[in-house]
């Protein structure tokens, strides 16, 4: 019998997945971006934009005494689009997250 993609999501092992199929629910659709945010690139990504933004992207304003600022919102480095593809470390805090959405994705061997 062929594995499943469940069988092959184990912890603490490196896997590559790859999104086969576009998801049809947004909270689909946001759980395979947050996965796709552990990467460790992104990660990095993501601090150096929230230091530009936290440097440079606040906009203060004076409205009735008070100081006010407007915040950039955070820039989406990854999105989960079909052939999108991304590898993560896999902990038992996440399989189950990687089980929700496996029918969207397709799971290799890093």
């Amino acid at each position: 019998m062929a594995k499943t993609t469940a069988d092959k999501i184990v912890p603490n092992t490196d896997l590559t997945f790859t999104i086969v199929k576009e998801p049809v629910r947004p909270a689909s659709r946001k759980t395979i971006e947050r996965l796709m945010w552990m990467q460790p690139q992104v990660k990095k990504d993501f601090s150096m934009l929230q230091r530009f933004r936290r440097q440079k992207g606040i906009k203060y304003t004076i409205r009735a005494g008070r100081v006010w600022f407007d915040r950039p919102r955070a820039t989406r480095t990854m999105r989960a689009t079909k052939g999108a593809s991304f590898t993560l470390y896999v902990t038992p805090q996440i399989v189950n997250d990687l089980k929700s959405v496996q029918k969207y994705l397709d799971v290799t061997s890093a």
